[in-house]
């Protein structure tokens, strides 16, 4: 019983810590690189939000809506953007991802927290099958792809196009971490569903 809520504990709170750094980040970046660190601090926060336990704190019907909405508006911006930065549209898989949790997560979505953990009914559990199973893949390659950049780390980040600085904000390897744990965290959420 208690592996479960100490699991989903954890993922809270790398989530919010990465959303917090990524937050921090937007102070020392500029244009393309302040945009992209706002999206990943959305990110990190909202990922820590869906986390939390559903034994331990049950969200209101309503949350799930609040959270396809402002993921949906995420999903909206990101494709915006992504003319100008290819790393938008991993901005935008991960907000549409969002969405899709939320909408299964929501009462009679028939995700986890609907039926807590298995007891709903299988035709409906974890949303659509074959769209659960391409997130997965699209986050199994990139935490690897992430992960591989991360041991020859170069003073630019790919996306950002800038030069890494001397603030700790604004260290590349940090980002890049920020990155893969975001990627694991989105995995692992998308295996619960």
């Amino acid at each position: 019983m208690h592996g479960p809520a100490v699991s989903g504990w954890l993922l809270m709170a790398l989530c919010a810590l990465t959303g917090a750094y990524c937050l921090l980040r937007t102070r020392s970046e500029t244009g393309e690189g302040r945009r992209t660190a706002r999206a990943e601090a959305l990110m990190g926060f909202g990922m820590a939000a869906m986390a939390v336990p559903a034994a331990v704190v049950t969200p209101p019907v309503w949350g799930w809506v609040v959270y396809a909405v402002l993921f949906g508006a995420a999903s909206l911006r990101a494709l915006w953007f992504s003319r100008h930065s290819r790393h938008h549209l991993h901005h935008l898989v991960g907000s549409s991802a969002m969405v899709y949790m939320a909408l299964a997560m929501a009462p009679g979505g028939g995700g986890a927290h609907d039926g807590h953990a298995g007891h709903g009914g299988a035709a409906t559990a974890g949303g659509i099958p074959l769209l659960t199973g391409l997130l997965l893949a699209y986050y199994a390659v990139y935490v690897l792809r992430s992960g591989a950049r991360l041991i020859p780390v170069t003073p630019t980040v790919a996306g950002g196009g800038r030069t890494a600085g001397s603030g700790w904000a604004a260290r590349l390897e940090l980002t890049l971490a920020c990155r893969l744990t975001m990627g694991i965290a989105m995995f692992a959420m998308l295996l619960t569903l």
